[in-house]
């Protein structure tokens, strides 16, 4: 027979096991992004800088184990990343930007030389799979704020140019109007 302590032990162990996983997925699924990488031989001065890259950025990174994560992704529904969750994993979500996380990783691994400490295992942006080359890809697009501007300014430029024709065209008319008041001036003179 077991001992009653060693059960109430494993039961606790188990419940704890519970929470994380569900804690995981309810970040997985409330992330706008999640970037798994693979890190061996990172220093404690490079891994704070780069956590206090992604601090600023609104980026949450943790080392988490593959299996709560696995479980996590199963309670989700998503399967994309099983092959890549072997070895040790870190992840970064995107709370509010898709882009940042990835940036931020390719950034810092190309300004640290740290290519061969850091590995882009995958990613998921809004539950699809990418692949590292995507992952990569998606840090060379524009953060979402020069995206905005962007299109704000193509959303103005229609209008600005309206305006601009619209003055030119009363301008126009202001001198012919002009123009004929000047030569009825000089007929009745």
């Amino acid at each position: 027979m077991s001992n009653p302590q060693e059960t109430v032990k494993l039961n606790k162990n188990a419940q704890l096991k519970r929470e994380a996983v569900a804690e995981i997925a309810e970040k997985i699924k409330t992330a706008q992004s999640v970037i798994v990488l693979s890190s061996s031989g990172v220093t404690v001065a490079e891994i704070t800088a780069l956590r206090a890259k992604f601090r600023e950025a609104g980026v949450d990174y943790k080392v988490l184990k593959n299996t709560l994560v696995r479980r996590a992704l199963d309670d989700l529904g998503i399967t994309s990343l099983d092959d890549v969750l072997t070895g040790p994993s870190a992840f970064a979500f995107g709370m509010q930007d898709p882009v940042s996380p990835a940036k931020i990783i390719s950034d810092f691994m190309a300004e640290a030389k740290a290519n061969n400490k850091f590995t882009i295992k995958a990613g998921l942006v809004e539950g699809n799979y990418m692949d590292p080359a995507g992952v990569q890809a998606l840090a060379k697009l524009p953060s979402r704020e020069v995206l905005i501007a962007k299109m704000m300014g193509s959303l103005n430029a229609p209008a600005t140019n309206l305006v601009g024709v619209l003055s030119a065209t009363l301008r126009s008319l202001v001198y012919a109007v002009d123009a004929v008041r000047k030569q009825k001036a000089e007929t009745e003179a």
